[in-house]
Order: C-alpha cells, then sequence, then structure tokens
C-alpha cells in the first residue's frame, strides 16, 4: 500500500507538471500578451496575461515581494514533500495522498514560472516570446512572471463587464484549488481518520520500544 501511494504521489506531480508547464510554454510561444483564443464562445477561453504574484492574478507588494514569494513556493514545496512521506509512512488514505501531491504540484509549478521563466523567455509585449533568447531573457533569477491562460467570464452584466469569473488562472491554480475542495467535501469521512494516523504509528512505535521491567519488591 506504501509503495502504491508513493508511486501515485509521484504521478501526480509528475502529470500535473508535464500538463502546466506544456500549455505554459505553448502560450509563451504562439500567443503575445493579451491576445484570447474564444473556446466555447464568450464564456471560456485562453487569454494570455502575466503575474508577479500569487495565485489568480493576486500580488505581494513591494520590490521583495517578487523574490519573497518564489522563495515561500520553494520552502512549501519542501515542507509539503516532507509531509506527504511522512503522511504515506502511516498509511493515509489514498485520497488523500492524492490531494497533498495536487498541492504540491500546483505550488511547483507556479515556482518554476517565478524562478526560471524570466531567464529563459524573452519579453511577451506585441510578440511571441522565444526560449533562449541570444541576449537573454526578460528578467532576473527569482523574478520571472508567472504565465495564467484559463478566463471563464461566466456571467456578465447588459454593458459586457463581467460579473463572474474575473481571475485568469492556470493549470497549477486549478490543481490546488482541486485538492482544497476535494479535502473540504471529504474531510469528515476520509482526511480526519489520515490525519490521526500519524500520531497512532508514533505511539505504537514508543509503545513497541519500550523494555519489559521486572516488579520490583
Amino acid at each position: 500500500m506504501k509503495k502504491k501511494a508513493t508511486i501515485v504521489a509521484i504521478l501526480v506531480v509528475f502529470l500535473v507538471l508535464l500538463l502546466d508547464q506544456s500549455l505554459k510554454i505553448w502560450v509563451k510561444t504562439n500567443m503575445h500578451l493579451g491576445e484570447e483564443i474564444h473556446l466555447i464562445g464568450n464564456s471560456a477561453m485562453l487569454h494570455f496575461t502575466e503575474n508577479p504574484g500569487m495565485a489568480f492574478g493576486m500580488e505581494l507588494g513591494g520590490s521583495w515581494g517578487k523574490p519573497a514569494l518564489t522563495i515561500f513556493r520553494f520552502l512549501a514545496c519542501i515542507a509539503m514533500s516532507i509531509y506527504l512521506h511522512r503522511m504515506i509512512k502511516a498509511g493515509a488514505n489514498l485520497l488523500f495522498v492524492v490531494c497533498i501531491s495536487l498541492i504540491i504540484a500546483g505550488a511547483a509549478g507556479n515556482l518554476i514560472d517565478s524562478a526560471f521563466y524570466g531567464l529563459i523567455f524573452s519579453d511577451s509585449l506585441f510578440q511571441t516570446a522565444s526560449m533562449f533568447p541570444e541576449g537573454g531573457g526578460y528578467g532576473k533569477f527569482l523574478y520571472g512572471y508567472v504565465v495564467d491562460m484559463f478566463y471563464c467570464p461566466v456571467i456578465r452584466d447588459s454593458a459586457g463587464k463581467t460579473l463572474f469569473f474575473k481571475p485568469v488562472f492556470n493549470v497549477a491554480d486549478s490543481s490546488i484549488t482541486v485538492a482544497v475542495a476535494i479535502m473540504i467535501v471529504f474531510y469528515r469521512k476520509v482526511f480526519r481518520e489520515s490525519l490521526k494516523k500519524p500520531v497512532i504509528a508514533e505511539t505504537t512505535e514508543e509503545s513497541s520500544n519500550e523494555q519489559p521491567t521486572s516488579p520490583q519488591i
């Protein structure tokens, strides 16, 4: 069971990262900033935008906001990976393992953009970007922009202004959102028991390490 959970975790992270980065690279090299490709009328489209901050276009201000956020993502990925390893060893539910893996993959997907895209891509303003341009990329290490492309303005007013859903997002954002939603929906049935298992495992291990003592007279 533990081996199966490890394989599933690795596959989930790999597949999400593959899809996330493949789509981002395609968008960067085939679209310019602001360009749109309509998928389902005006309700779902690819809309190429970049943001220097958090998920769904949110930003962290100040000159140190961008590198601080990138470093935080890196530390979060490490912490979550250690936590996932511990939970797998404790025999956590497979759905719980999948959800934590989705969160790790989502954080790692946006981390790659933040850390490296400034180095490996040229600017996308009024042009499609090229990879590894001769004069260098558009930014420094840790100062890359996160590529977003999914835009679903499903509700608009009579003037065409978007009422819902305004944020532009990517596969990595979706991975984290789906994982959190599943954890909320199935918390009582699955995840509360998974969270108890490390405590039970530690208690069992401590009990097995205790040496029997002779009765004192």
